[in-house]
């Protein structure tokens, strides 16, 4: 039986305190809802604009009851929190998504099991235990490779890149904890994405598909829609929605794909919360990702994710595009969003900025970077 929608002025109980968390929290407060954080850290920018904190450890049970006892639906803005604490806070509240979709998207090898068993396809990979295991699977999927943790990896980090047989033992000691997962490399002609909400009633929304590239293993730039046949924006659709529906989710997923050389289109990792490829659907969509998020998590209907322009997001990382704040405040057009964190480190995300174009009028390279102004300079080649 589909769950009743939340009032308003329930409380959705979200844990985790990041960026994400920050931008959920206001699309909730649109809708007439409160939100309550769970996050170890007092100052987090989801903690700045929320109605109340439990200051505490993912894995704490005292932490996670007082939290569970302030609101009404739980949901969670990022993957490296407690499942176990997500199971204690199952059984005391509804939380969405599960906490069996968030056990999934944990491990890569759980992940990449479950996506090929769905019938999506992957680079291919093998799990690995020791280096025997590791000088295997080189022998089967061949060199360059990518030698990665199964878990707590983002952004980059926990893994790395094997080119020579050399590699091999200096990356297996390092990489940890154990077992980890080789990825065969992939010759890709760009990188997408697609975010796709799924309500209690089965509803699936899907937005348009995005071109994603990346600085430093950080994604550096979002173009909406992504600049690539119509048919192969749609098989990508249709591999998000698979992924929702064979999840049985309730809120939101992102799914990361490479579009190969010959055009077909692989599944890399999955989110299922909202993700950073889906920014620009704050000031390029009637509903964002956030709104999509919180309206899946409190059960009332989803809207279709239209788009009513095209855009550019750029992502704001460490001092070096912080020192462009000025600039970027005083250049027309660029639409400013700043997550509150105090420190500009190399490698942080601090914010994000949006340019819209109307439908259909995505421009080129010279054209984009034309539109970036002071962040131009910054577009990856």
């Amino acid at each position: 039986m589909t769950p009743r929608p939340l009032p308003p002025n329930a409380t959705i109980g979200i844990v985790g305190g990041g960026q994400l968390g920050r931008m959920a929290v206001l699309a909730a407060a649109r809708l007439g809802y409160r939100c309550h954080i769970l996050t170890p850290e007092p100052d987090s920018p989801a903690a700045q604009v929320c109605a109340g904190v439990t200051l505490g450890a993912y894995e704490d049970p005292a932490a996670l009851r007082t939290f569970a006892a302030r609101v009404d639906v739980v949901t969670f803005e990022f993957e490296n929190v407690s499942a176990e604490g997500l199971e204690l806070l199952a059984s005391l509240r509804p939380v969405r998504p599960a906490p069996a979709v968030l056990r999934t998207s944990q491990d890569r090898i759980a992940e990449k099991s479950f996506l090929n068993r769905a019938g999506v396809p992957t680079a291919p990979w093998v799990a690995v235990e020791s280096l025997a295991e590791l000088e295997a699977a080189v022998a089967r999927l061949g060199l360059p490779a990518i030698l990665k943790t199964t878990r707590l990896g983002y952004d980059g980090h926990g893994q790395a890149r094997l080119d020579r047989p050399a590699d091999l033992a200096p990356a297996f000691a390092a990489l940890a904890p154990k077992p980890l997962i080789l990825e065969g490399l992939v010759d890709f002609a760009c990188e997408i994405s697609v975010i796709v909400a799924r309500g209690a009633d089965g509803t699936v929304r899907s937005f348009d598909t995005v071109e994603n590239r990346h600085r430093n293993h950080i994604l550096d730039l979002t173009l909406a829609p992504a600049r690539i046949p119509e048919q192969t924006a749609a098989a990508a659709e249709a591999l998000a929605r698979r992924v929702a529906d064979a999840l049985d989710l309730v809120g939101l997923l992102a799914l990361e794909m490479f579009v190969t050389a010959d055009g077909r289109v692989l599944a890399n990792e999955m989110a299922p919360r909202p993700h950073n490829s889906g920014h620009w659907t704050i000031d390029a969509c009637p509903v964002s990702q956030f709104e999509m998020h919180i309206r899946a998590v409190a059960g009332l209907p989803l809207p279709p994710a239209s788009r009513h322009a095209d855009a550019a997001m750029k992502n704001l990382v460490g001092p070096q595009d912080m020192a462009l704040w000025p600039e970027i405040l005083a250049t027309p057009g660029l639409i400013p969003h700043l997550y509150g964190k105090d420190e500009a480190r190399p490698g942080r995300k601090m914010g994000h900025v949006t340019r819209l174009f109307p439908r259909g009028a995505l421009p080129g390279p010279f054209g984009l970077a034309a539109a970036l102004g002071p962040l131009a300079g910054e577009e990856p080649t």
